[in-house]
């Protein structure tokens, strides 16, 4: 795939920054295998560009993505049974770093990236499993989620179960994995779904804003291993973490990272961070 061949995503990069862009809307972006396909493909340029440093993901119009597309519904019923649209090879962004990352969405928690959603309106079904697998989200003022698989007669999502615990606790998931009831943007960063809300002009600014903060500001390897510590102690235990952030604290002191980030907190100027290794 080349940059000109995607019809349903856009991928920019400025500044150290690549915003991706669901671009169906027309269709509040509806998920289907090309865009399933297509961002997949983002993902994996921005991984590989030793320039960029954050991703946004946003949506086109007045939506972040609405779920499944209803053609694509209507199809499964038809076949009797589910069809993901995708080709046999798909970009494989942040895989190889633990089995538990190499399947769809998950691979999210591999990326050296941090990765934002910007949820600029509604985030409903896959849309909702999008912005729960992003590190953070901002949302916008009015924006509505649900998991709306309960009101398709379908199970939790793409290991919805899994995450919507660890950021609203098991009593907030249960709520919205059991009712697929519709939550606002105030609701949703009460829960502690949502990290911000803002007005809906302010929202991709700031989310912009925020990673272009950590690209300048934030060592990219302290960033590469926070995400790889955050993600995989989630799957291990007290003593896990412990032992794993004094090895990485043994092994980065020694980088040039630290060197930099030392001597700019010294003489009070911006650190200017070496060359990234996108691997």
């Amino acid at each position: 795939m080349q940059l000109t061949d995607l019809k349903v995503v856009r991928y920019e990069v400025d500044a150290r920054v690549a915003v991706v862009t669901l671009d169906r809307p027309d269709r509040l972006n509806a998920w289907t295998g090309r865009m399933h396909t297509e961002y997949r493909w983002c993902l994996a340029q921005a991984e590989a560009d030793p320039e960029v440093r954050a991703v946004v993901v946003t949506g086109a119009g007045r939506g972040f993505c609405a779920g499944a597309d209803t053609a694509a519904l209507d199809g499964h019923v038809q076949a009797g049974r589910y069809d993901p649209g995708t080709p046999d090879e798909l970009a494989r962004p942040g895989y190889g770093v633990r089995p538990e990352f190499d399947h769809a969405f998950a691979f999210h928690f591999g990326m050296r990236l941090p990765v934002i959603a910007a949820v600029n309106g509604p985030a409903a079904g896959v849309g909702l499993v999008l912005a729960c697998f992003c590190d953070l989200r901002f949302a916008a003022e009015g924006a509505k989620l649900t998991t709306s698989a309960g009101r398709l007669g379908l199970p939790a999502e793409y290991g919805l179960s899994w995450v919507l615990p660890r950021l609203v606790g098991v009593g907030h998931a249960a709520d919205l994995l059991i009712s697929s009831r519709v939550v606002e943007a105030d609701e949703a960063a009460r829960m502690g779904l949502v990290n911000r809300v803002l007005p809906p002009a302010e929202l991709v600014p700031a989310a912009i804003a925020y990673a272009r903060d950590v690209a300048e500001q934030i060592s990219p390897n302290s960033v590469r291993a926070a995400k790889a510590q955050l993600y995989a102690d989630l799957h291990g235990d007290v003593g896990f973490a412990v032992a794993r952030s004094e090895a990485l604290l043994e092994q980065m002191v020694r980088e040039p990272d630290f060197a930099e980030g030392v001597a700019a907190w010294r003489d009070r100027r911006p650190p200017q961070w070496p060359a990234t290794d996108a691997r």
